[in-house]
């Protein structure tokens, strides 16, 4: 009989099976932490690049989190109807718009990286701190993200 969680006994034990199940129960779990601070999954994703690159131009910014140009005006409304960021003339071409990230913005990107990081901490509470690092040095690996990995040749 099988339980409510489990998966047939073909895949159950497949690493891509696995890391699938891993990460649907991480984003939900960042997805009501960020919900809790009025913002959705990309709307945190956005805010957070902007933040990082401002001021930057709305066409690297869509290159830079891989969101649909169509999808990125509508978050980026959204978030400049929070007042979270501003949309201005690019300087160095006025025909982009450079967008740049409101004080209230920085706060709540500061508020909802707190969040996310207790989400991904209950996420990783079943594991050590060692295996948390192993997990994660694996894991880099696996992604094919570099990362300070040990023996690294």
């Amino acid at each position: 009989m099988s339980t409510p969680h489990s998966a047939p006994s073909t895949i159950r034990d497949l690493p891509s099976w696995l890391l699938g199940r891993a990460a649907a129960r991480g984003r939900s779990l960042v997805a009501d932490a960020l919900a809790e601070q009025g913002l959705r999954m990309w709307h945190h994703v956005v805010l957070s690049a902007v933040a990082d690159m401002e001021p930057v131009a709305q066409a690297d910014l869509v290159r830079s989190v891989q969101l649909d140009p169509k999808d990125m005006v509508g978050v980026l409304n959204d978030l400049q109807g929070a007042g979270l960021v501003e949309r201005t003339p690019d300087p160095k071409d006025r025909r982009k718009n450079a967008v740049t990230i409101t004080g209230e913005g920085t706060r709540l990107v500061r508020t909802c990286a707190r969040a996310a990081r207790d989400a991904n901490e209950a996420l990783l509470a079943p594991l050590s701190a060692a295996e948390r690092a192993l997990f994660l040095d694996l894991l880099r690996r696996v992604s094919g993200i570099p990362g300070d990995t040990p023996d690294a040749a």
